[in-house]
């Protein structure tokens, strides 16, 4: 299971250089610590909590760094948060718990929850400590389909309970899009091996390399186990085609991630002008490793207003401070060039009647063309849903290629199956995906031991 970083930090340090680096030493935490208010009780938990999708207890792992008992403190978030190492280092703590920090209402700095918890969750891995107890064995066994950050959370949970459960991933990697598609300023691949072989000592099989639905079908695999996890996530970038986008230089955002961050970054020649194409948050990524890479002039194209844009404005100023330039109300129409990408012609839009997502449509105004020079352009529109892989399961109830689920227990609307992450919701974060895991576990366990009463 190891997974060991590939050349690229090598190849390119400044594009593997953390954005949030660690704590240079222990009384920097321990500093950073004392400025915690402890808030929140039982009756009432601190705003801190109550806005963390995996519900880490923020107040009490702090009140252990304080006490130096770092051990404690790591328990305490990873017994939340099965990945609480890396999303230390991936959440959007500004939008979650730091956002609702109430040292906000004094006009203070939050408190650097993130930090604090890499701080914790980084020394309970270095110093290898087990922070998970199984519980007695039980008969039944379940099959995880998918390594991601859904996938692992629910195997963690369930494998606390004491059942037998089998991580499928059809990749030779774990952990999903967190290997693959999370910008190696945030987040190169540490801690994520280190937080599965904690699954792997609580008894987690994995079968990498397996894809399901292919050579192993879902036939198989209900008789093998008494219940199934789908944590499939999402499939490759949106089939978006314009004229001459076979042209050298024009890439999708996640074979640009992976080869940075899997890869070889050297093989990205990316130029001195690149184009990003999109809204989200991997547009942001894209065109903030393009600077790291050497690229001078870094251009978000998007077709609405800045207020439509779905990226986190943090990620949108830390953007504009690096010199990425954003345009707005602005499509591609056809990539100009002979054998590369030389040029992007696009046009302007307008917004027109609100859409079936609420937002308003944006449409092309005839006559406005124009060129922009470019030596590279990366298209980061968004992600497939998996719905052929999907379409095989019987009686699983689909909507807009997104599996249905209840949103007590995370079950589909075939009994044996439960599903969470990005393949329920079309794109969250990794916290909320952990977040789903576990409440499908929970609605699992509640199946199989009303199951097994019945016996």
């Amino acid at each position: 299971m190891e997974l060991a970083l590939k050349p690229g930090a090598e190849a390119a340090p400044l594009a593997f250089a953390e954005e949030t680096p660690p704590y240079s030493s222990e009384e920097e935490a321990l500093f950073e610590a004392e400025r915690c208010l402890l808030c929140g009780g039982k009756e009432a938990p601190a705003p801190c909590v109550a806005a963390c999708p995996a519900k880490v207890e923020v107040p009490k792992f702090i009140k252990a760094i304080l006490d130096r008992d770092y051990a404690s403190s790591g328990k305490t978030i990873f017994a939340a948060n099965p990945l609480g190492g890396t999303c230390a280092r991936v959440c959007p703590v500004e939008e979650l718990c730091e956002g609702a920090c109430v040292l906000h209402k004094e006009g203070r700095r939050p408190v650097e929850i993130g930090r604090l918890q890499r701080f914790a969750t980084d020394w309970v891995l270095e110093h290898g400590i087990a922070y998970y107890k199984r519980a007695r064995p039980k008969d039944e066994s379940v099959g995880v389909i998918g390594a991601g950050p859904a996938g692992l959370s629910c195997a963690a949970e369930l494998a606390k309970l004491g059942y037998q459960v089998t991580v499928y991933e059809s990749r030779p990697e774990l952990g999903g899009l967190v290997t693959r598609a999370i910008a190696p300023y945030k987040q190169q691949i540490e801690p994520l091996p280190r937080e599965a072989e904690q699954l792997a000592r609580l008894g987690v099989e994995f079968q990498l390399g397996q894809a399901v639905g292919e050579e192993l079908s879902f036939e198989e695999l209900e008789r093998r186990h008494g219940a199934i996890f789908l944590g499939v996530g999402l499939g490759e970038d949106v089939e978006v085609h314009w004229e001459g986008d076979e042209l050298e230089g024009v890439y999708e955002s996640l074979p640009f991630i992976e080869e940075l961050k899997l890869g070889d970054p050297r093989n990205l020649k990316l130029g001195e002008r690149v184009a990003v194409i999109g809204g989200g948050n991997t547009a942001i990524d894209v065109a903030r490793e393009a600077v790291r890479l050497g690229a001078k002039d870094v251009m978000v194209l998007y077709r609405r207003t800045e207020k439509e844009m779905p990226a986190f404005r943090k990620e949108v100023k830390a953007a504009r401070r690096e010199g990425v330039h954003f345009y707005w109300l602005i499509a591609p129409k056809r990539f100009l060039g002979s054998g590369r990408v030389e040029g992007l012609e696009c046009l302007y839009m307008r917004l027109g009647e609100p859409d079936a997502s609420g937002r308003r449509r944006p449409e092309p105004v005839p006559g406005t063309e124009f060129v922009l020079q470019v030596d590279t352009v990366i298209k980061a529109i968004g992600q497939r849903p998996r719905t052929e892989l999907l379409q095989k399961i019987p009686g699983l109830s689909l909507k807009d290629g997104l599996v249905e689920v209840d949103p007590q227990t995370g079950q589909t609307s075939n009994p044996k199956y439960f599903a969470g992450g990005d393949c329920i919701n079309g794109g969250a974060t990794v916290v909320q995906a952990v977040h789903d895991g576990k409440r499908a576990a929970r609605g699992i366990d509640q199946l199989l031991s009303s199951t097994s009463r019945r016996r």
